[in-house]
């Protein structure tokens, strides 16, 4: 880090981004690096914001979402509108990847059932599988 901020390579190799998706969160108004000149200088307020959209993409939140509950941050309420809406998607987003996780274990057991089955129709015809 410089006296003025942290350079986008710092940025990269720590957040193990690319400079495209720096500026691309830049564009969509996510990241407010200073410009000195073609130089970006990202703030520690920039650095927080970042190390908040990727834990928020990784949960499967919307950059939009991401957008507008980092935007809640300077309502000067010490962050409790913020906090509170963040908790309330958490819940809606943890209860879909619930349901995500139930469909795909219910898939994966309808697939195992199916390849018993195929197991055995195989086997009753004398072909012998690769797996055996």
């Amino acid at each position: 880090m410089t006296d003025t901020g942290y350079s986008i390579g710092e940025m990269c190799k720590e957040f193990q981004v690319t400079p495209r998706t720096l500026r691309f969160y830049e564009a969509k108004e996510l990241l407010f690096p200073v410009r000195i000149g073609q130089k970006r200088l990202f703030t520690k307020r920039d650095r927080a914001r970042l190390k908040l959209i990727l834990r928020g993409k990784r949960f499967g939140f919307s950059l939009e979402e991401i957008r507008q509950l980092l935007n809640l941050y300077d309502l000067g309420d010490q962050q409790v509108t913020q906090m509170a809406r963040t908790y309330e998607l958490g819940l809606e987003r943890l209860k879909a990847m619930e349901d995500q996780r139930d469909e795909l274990n219910s898939a994966i057991n309808d697939l195992k059932e199916q390849l018993v089955w195929g197991e055995d129709f195989l086997a009753s015809k004398g072909v012998k599988l690769a797996a055996e």
